[in-house]
């Protein structure tokens, strides 16, 4: 089974888990568009190891068990490369060709699931409940990037513009253009970009 929380509930808060309230908090679209980044960017790697790929899906609340084989990481690997160019359009309309493009080739009819009555009803786009997982992950990243354009008007999320970096982020609110992955980025380059002109100009001040 896929996309179903079992998760104990935060310390102090009423409820238990797989409630609605507490399913919805850790499923939200937002949360699922944060899975689809992640996912990518440790299925990046040349050779992913299962394991850090199932570490990434048990922190976002993925059921166990978790026993990904090389080849269940080989076809999620293919899907985040065809993911990967909604992040890499630079304006919403490129980003909801991309979209249009993987949901006609790539994912089912619109349905809704409850996993057997294990969750909430919410929708799906894979095949069915034990879809494989790059279907699994082509279709959820899918419905969630989806949305997020429909939201927001524009790229659901960006590449790190370091050219040392190949992670990709998802982008909320309406503040300045994110270009950069990470603080630790933003500030690598911002560093090696002061000492490229403080070079240059040590250069000019040299030739006169």
């Amino acid at each position: 089974m896929r996309y179903i929380a079992r998760v104990s509930p935060t310390p102090g808060t009423p409820g238990t888990p797989g409630t609605p309230d507490d399913w919805s908090t850790r499923h939200s679209v937002l949360t699922t568009a944060r899975r689809t980044a992640a996912l990518l960017n440790v299925l990046a790697d040349d050779r992913p190891d299962p394991a850090a790929v199932a570490d990434v899906l048990r922190a976002y609340g993925e059921a166990e068990p978790l026993d990904l084989t090389p080849l269940d990481v080989s076809g999620m690997r293919a899907a985040a490369a065809l993911l990967r160019e909604v992040f890499a359009a630079e304006h919403a309309d490129g980003a909801a060709a991309v979209l249009n493009r993987l949901l006609r080739e790539h994912t089912g009819p619109l349905r809704l699931t409850s996993h057997g009555g294990d969750s909430p009803w919410h929708p799906h786009l894979d095949g069915d409940d034990d879809a494989p997982w790059d279907e699994w992950l082509l279709a959820s990243s899918c419905m969630a990037l989806t949305i997020l354009v429909w939201d927001s008007q524009r790229p659901p999320g960006g590449v790190c513009a370091s050219p040392s970096c190949r992670n990709v982020f998802i982008t909320r609110g309406s503040g300045p253009e994110r270009r950069y992955c990470s603080r630790r980025c933003a500030t690598r380059e911002r560093v090696a970009a002061h000492r490229r002109g403080h070079s240059v100009g040590r250069r000019g001040t040299q030739r006169q």
